[in-house]
């Protein structure tokens, strides 16, 4: 299974959790790539602010000391909630010529579905002149598909939306999250 390289803080717990008795500096991360909620600790002496790119790879750490675990969205705190919405809309938009080659991209999942359809607010009609669109020519930004399509809610807002539905685990189809792990699965690192 693929690792994330590169998580961004969505909580800082500089005294660790109350309820646990060795207290250690913890933030809870979403992944860049494949948003993996993720509780990490902390080094001695590093600090970290909301929204803070931290690299979360293989090679040596600066802030991060080690990858505790993956989360699930009920395990996120009050802060990390708040915090999500804004922290994934800021990586869709450093992310923006991938989500716009989702939209050229995106096919049919069975018969009756498309892929596109899994967005809120995409519906037959804008499904079908997104289609169309995309076969005259590609889609180059987002402000380009809105331009394009007529009434077309604001993209980053419709991905974001999907994204917190994932991250929310109750999905049968997956675009950008990778599906809720096992209990028995570790983040392993």
């Amino acid at each position: 299974m693929e690792m994330e390289e590169y998580g961004r803080v969505i909580d800082f717990l500089p005294d660790g959790r109350a309820s646990e008795r060795e207290r250690e500096p913890l933030a809870q991360l979403v992944g860049e790539k494949y948003f993996t909620l993720l509780e990490v600790t902390i080094k001695k002496g590093a600090s970290c602010s909301l929204g803070q790119r931290l690299y979360i790879g293989k090679e040596a750490r600066n802030e991060v000391d080690k990858i505790k675990r993956r989360i699930e969205f009920n395990d996120l705190t009050a802060t990390a909630r708040n915090e999500l919405p804004m922290v994934v809309k800021a990586i869709i938009h450093d992310r923006e010529k991938e989500f716009v080659e989702m939209f050229n991209r995106a096919g049919p999942i069975s018969i009756r579905l498309h892929q596109l359809e899994l967005l809120p607010g995409i519906g037959k009609k804008h499904l079908r002149e997104i289609l169309e669109s995309r076969e005259e020519k590609k889609f180059e930004s987002f402000k380009d598909l809105q331009s394009r399509i007529t009434l077309m809610p604001d993209p980053v807002n419709l991905i974001m939306t999907r994204i917190s539905e994932e991250l929310q685990g109750n999905s049968q189809h997956y675009l950008f999250v990778r599906p809720p792990a096992k209990h028995h699965e570790e983040y392993g690192r």
